[in-house]
């Protein structure tokens, strides 16, 4: 999400009446790729960009390319194939050894559907977003988006058989992550992406302390919407500016946790934290975190009644995984790293004793 509001902030600074833009998105991913699905960058006509679709190695090339999609004001894929390591190919310096599809779409700022504004309508969304997506390169509605909302009981899509597109977006959000469908429309299969985009990760901060600044500060660099439960005349003005609530101690039971909220009591106030924790236990945040020793979780455990704080899969007491953390920078690296694993159901192992792929494949 951090990477399209880039773009749209990007966007909304344009005058439209002497620059164009197009949006190339990644759409197909095959074997290896650095980014994913997803993926955006907006190409301005005057050959600036925001956002990527590779580490590097495709955007000089997809810059052209979107140059001349704004200038045929046409839609098309362009295809960089990188997987027989041929050393004239682009990307393979990356060594990528992948094969990625980049959809190109002139963006009219004159459509109110255009895709950017489709992207702006779910910045603020509390629940995973589904973006339909025709990738068919011979179909003449090539690059036509839509926002899905999957709490309808009757779905559409152009002419695509409604059943179908159910069944589609069911395993979408069953996997939470991109596919890609052959689905039947009147005589023919359409070639679709169905885009999983999930909401902002909300993290809670329960504390005041200095170390709480170190948490803030990376989960912004992450993107993540951040509130902090604590005393506002403790904060520090940098901090307040990047917290998009501040909640007091005392005021903690109006925060209601969504499925992609992380929790991290680090008050250093055995009191607050007890009683905080008791709160969030009733709403099972998907992911809670403790700061300090394991003693501590034990002695709570202790006063609580009918509570058994082990067993409990989404509480983790102490917070973070084991990298030798010292500093307050370090130990809020490791808390993220571990709130990013349990998000994307990752066991946070080194990548090397990884057996497969890094990512699972999105078709």
């Amino acid at each position: 999400m951090l990477e399209i509001r880039k773009i749209i902030s990007e966007y909304d600074k344009l005058d439209h009446s002497k620059e164009k833009v197009a949006l190339a998105s990644v759409v197909s991913v095959e074997a290896s790729a650095y980014r994913r699905i997803g993926a955006r960058m907006l190409v301005r006509s005057n050959g600036l960009w925001t956002g990527g679709i590779s580490g590097g190695c495709l955007e000089g090339d997809a810059l052209k390319q979107s140059m001349n999609a704004i200038y045929k004001n046409k839609s098309s894929i362009v295809v960089y194939d990188t997987m027989d390591d041929d050393k004239n190919q682009i990307g393979v310096g990356l060594g990528c050894n992948g094969r990625i599809e980049v959809l190109l779409t002139p963006i009219d700022p004159n459509d109110p559907n255009n895709e950017i504004e489709l992207l702006r309508s779910i910045l603020n969304a509390q629940e995973p977003s589904i973006i339909a997506k025709v990738i068919s390169d011979d179909d003449e509605r090539l690059a036509t988006s839509k926002l899905i909302n999957h709490h309808d009981t009757e779905l559409s899509f152009l002419d695509i058989d409604s059943d179908a597109l159910q069944d589609a977006i069911q395993t979408v959000l069953a996997k939470k992550s991109p596919r890609i469908f052959d689905l039947p429309a009147g005589e023919k299969e359409i070639k679709v992406l169905l885009e999983f985009v999930r909401p902002e990760t909300r993290l809670v901060i329960v504390g005041d302390n200095y170390d709480v600044n170190a948490m803030a500060n990376i989960a912004s660099t992450l993107g993540w919407e951040i509130w902090v439960v604590g005393r506002l005349k403790k904060l520090t003005k940098e901090l307040v500016g990047k917290v998009k609530r501040v909640i007091p101690f005392e005021e903690h039971t109006k925060v209601k946790p969504h499925d992609y909220t992380a929790v991290i009591l680090m008050s250093h106030d055995y009191k607050w934290d007890l009683e905080i924790l008791q709160h969030f236990l009733e709403y099972k945040p998907a992911y809670m975190g403790m700061l300090g020793p394991k003693k501590r979780t034990l002695k709570m455990d202790a006063e609580l009644e009918g509570v058994n704080l082990e067993s409990i899969d989404f509480l983790h007491s102490p917070t973070g995984l084991e990298v030798g953390a010292e500093s307050p920078e370090e130990i809020s690296l490791s808390i993220a790293s571990e709130i990013l694993a349990v998000f994307r159901q990752k066991g946070g192992q080194p990548l090397r004793k990884k057996v497969g792929p890094i990512h699972e494949r999105e078709v």
